[in-house]
């Protein structure tokens, strides 16, 4: 279906066409415009969206914008809730529901994490969400994305915590599951450890009281109290990490600033010890601790739901516009 540069927006389409250009359901995996590298897949339930919520042609003008759930994936990469378990979700709240993919080997061979912590050196992850969120704007201007419903697990709550310090009004509710790492509001740190030079990273100020705004859900299973890959892994991974540091040094700086630092505590008390400290701050969330389960998304995936889904409803999303 060859058409010219520009991308085709739903106002474009009479709405019996939508389906058949691709616009509603399941849309096909998209590349970032911005940085091809970066993808995004992305559902949008065809009898809850308004195509022109601007415009006097659309026979659904009853309908508000969409509230816009983003999906953020785990080390693993997995986004296939998007197609399985979030589409009855999507459709009784309603919602859309947007699953960014960073593939790993990025920024290297053996790059796993740098989309976790917003910045490496090839790869700006905040941005490219936020041209992500800006590419959604202007071809389903019937979902809202000026402020996003946000839920991370493991990796993808790495990513969500820090984009929670830097962009607080671009969220409406998040969603903290289980991160092995955290980054703490210490300015004697330097990110992804702490917040020392955030400021000129990412030339963004990072506001505490922009920061209560959001919703804030932090959620971990109880049982989710081991160290990634268990003690000795770690101590290998650091010796190796070190070795080969060692050799590949090339005095260029320091090549694990921006790095993930390896774990040391179990998650639950991990998260424990952020809602402690962000409390310190004035920071309120609520903390989930979901019995009997382990490190596993699913687990802790029905209370996330509950949680995000009546703040989404609160909008009330189908009033007269």
């Amino acid at each position: 279906m060859a058409m010219n540069n520009r991308p085709l927006t739903t106002p474009e389409v009479p709405q019996q066409f939508l389906e058949a250009v691709y616009l509603v359901g399941h849309i096909p995996q998209r590349a970032l415009a911005t940085d091809p590298r970066v993808s995004y897949a992305l559902y949008v339930p065809p009898q809850h969206y308004n195509p022109d919520p601007n415009g006097s042609s659309s026979g659904n003008n009853h309908l508000a914008r969409l509230p816009l759930l983003v999906y953020l994936h785990s080390t693993r990469r997995n986004i296939s809730p998007i197609h399985n378990e979030l589409v009855p979700f999507a459709q009784s709240t309603p919602c859309a529901i947007l699953a960014p993919l960073f593939p790993s080997n990025i920024d290297g061979p053996n790059d796993l994490d740098s989309y976790k912590v917003l910045r490496s050196s090839t790869l700006r992850s905040d941005l490219a969400f936020l041209s992500i969120l800006g590419e959604i704007a202007q071809c389903w201007p019937g979902i809202e994305t000026n402020k996003v419903f946000l839920m991370g697990f493991s990796g993808g709550a790495q990513f969500a915590h820090r984009f929670l310090y830097l962009y607080p009004e671009r969220l409406a509710a998040v969603s903290v599951g289980a991160p092995g790492q955290v980054t703490m509001l210490d300015d004697s740190q330097s990110w992804p450890r702490g917040v020392a030079d955030a400021e000129s990273l990412f030339n963004r100020t990072i506001q505490k009281d922009l920061i209560k705004q959001p919703r804030i859900q932090l959620v971990v299973g109880s049982e989710d109290v081991n160290v990634h890959g268990g003690k000795e892994f770690a101590e290998w991974l650091k010796k190796m990490k070190a070795r080969r540091n060692h050799h590949e040094r090339d005095g260029a700086g320091d090549k694990d600033k921006d790095e993930v630092p390896s774990m040391k505590h179990g998650r639950l008390d991990t998260l424990r010890r952020l809602h402690t400290l962000w409390k310190q701050d004035g920071i309120e969330a609520q903390l989930d601790v979901v019995e009997g389960v382990a490190h596993v998304a699913g687990g802790v995936r029905e209370c996330v739901l509950a949680f995000l889904q009546p703040l989404m409803q609160k909008l009330d999303q189908r009033r007269s516009i």
